[in-house]
C-alpha cells in the first residue's frame, strides 16, 4: 500500500497564506486569522509586518501552549463573531472558538470530493434499475457537518452523530446556508459508541460509514472517549452495521503519534470480505503562491491522516 498525500489548494474564500514557527496564517473569506499549529516546524516566509495585519490572533491561556488548551482570540474591531464562506462547493459559517478551531477543517476537502464521487458513481450504476431508497450514510463525530453535507449533496440519506450540542447546531446552520436544509439528514446528539450499539440492537444497516474520532473527548452525557481504548471496539461494532454491499468506509485521524497505516490495517477486514481498494496517507494544505527560487514548490502543511476503503 502506497502512502497518498491529499492536498487542499487555494479557493476564493480560503487560502493558507503562510506557516512556520508553530503557527499558520489563513484567510477565511474577508478575514485573516493567525493561530497555532504544531506541525509548522519551519521558518515563516512572510514578514512580521504581514502577520501583524491579521484580523484575529489566537493566544493560548497557558504558557506551555499545550494542544487542546483553551485560549483567547484577539480580534480587530471590525471582525464579526461569525461570518459565511463558500468552500468546496458548500457554505459554512466561520466562528472562532476558545480552542483555536474556527468551524471547518479545510484539509478535509479532498475527502468530501471523494465521497461525492463514490456516491455519484453508485447512482450511475443504478441508473435504469429500480432504486427503492437513497444510500444510507452514518457520519460519526460529525462536527459541523462537512462530510454530511457532501453526502446529502450527492443524493444520500445521512445520520449525523456528535456529542456536542454546539457542533450539531452549527452543522444544521451550515446545511441551511448550503441550501441543504430539506435534505434527509438526521441530526443526533449522542455518544458515538452508545448510538452504534443501539443501532445494532435495532438491526439497522448503512451503506457507508465515516469516522472522525478525536484523541480524547466526551459524549453528550460526559462519557469519556480515549482513542487508544475505544477506537477498535467502536470500529468493530461499525463493521457489523454495514449493509450486504457497502460502498465505502472513511476514517480520519488527528491523534498525534498515530500512522495512517494503523487505520488502514483495520480496513483490511473489509477488503478481505468485499474486495475493493484501500488508500491511506496524509491530509495537507498547500500554501498560497509566493516568490520562490527557480523550481521551488509551495510548501504543504500536514494537517492529519486518513484511511479509506471503497468497493469496486
Amino acid at each position: 500500500m502506497n502512502t497518498t498525500i491529499l492536498t487542499t489548494s487555494t479557493e476564493r474564500d480560503y487560502e493558507l497564506l503562510d506557516s512556520g514557527d508553530s503557527e499558520k496564517l489563513e484567510r477565511f473569506g474577508k478575514y485573516v486569522l493567525a493561530r497555532p499549529d504544531p506541525q509548522a516546524l519551519w521558518q515563516k516566509d512572510l514578514s512580521i509586518a504581514e502577520w501583524e495585519k491579521a484580523d484575529g490572533v489566537f493566544n493560548r491561556a497557558d504558557d506551555k501552549g499545550e494542544a487542546g488548551s483553551k485560549g483567547r482570540w484577539k480580534m480587530k474591531g471590525s471582525v464579526q463573531n461569525k461570518w459565511p464562506i463558500d468552500f468546496a462547493g458548500l457554505k459554512f459559517f466561520i466562528e472562532p472558538t476558545p480552542f483555536k478551531h474556527v468551524g471547518i477543517f479545510p484539509e478535509q476537502k479532498c475527502n468530501w470530493e471523494w465521497i461525492e464521487e463514490k456516491l455519484k458513481t453508485q447512482s450511475a450504476k443504478l441508473k435504469g434499475e429500480t432504486q427503492t431508497s437513497k444510500p444510507e450514510i452514518l457520519n460519526l463525530f460529525g462536527y459541523t457537518g462537512g462530510a454530511s453535507l457532501a453526502c446529502a449533496a450527492a443524493g444520500a440519506s445521512v445520520v449525523h452523530v456528535d456529542g456536542s450540542k454546539v457542533a450539531i447546531t452549527r452543522a444544521k446552520e451550515n446545511a441551511e446556508l448550503s441550501g441543504l436544509g430539506d435534505m434527509p439528514i438526521r441530526w443526533m446528539l449522542d455518544d458515538a459508541r452508545d448510538f452504534v450499539k443501539r443501532e445494532l440492537r435495532r438491526e439497522r444497516r448503512y451503506d457507508a460509514i465515516i469516522m472522525d474520532p478525536p484523541s480524547f473527548g466526551r459524549g453528550d452525557k460526559g462519557q469519556v472517549w480515549k482513542i487508544e481504548e475505544d477506537f477498535v471496539p467502536l470500529f468493530n461494532d461499525c463493521i457489523k452495521l454495514l449493509s450486504a454491499k457497502p460502498l465505502f468506509f472513511l476514517i480520519n485521524g488527528y491523534a498525534a503519534g498515530y500512522s495512517p497505516i494503523a487505520y488502514a490495517n483495520n480496513l483490511k477486514v473489509l477488503q478481505d470480505r468485499f474486495g475493493g481498494a484501500i488508500e491511506a496517507g496524509e491530509l495537507t494544505i498547500e500554501e498560497a503562491k509566493k516568490e520562490r527560487s527557480k523550481g521551488g514548490k509551495n510548501r504543504l502543511l500536514p494537517c492529519g491522516i486518513f484511511a479509506r476503503w471503497s468497493a469496486r
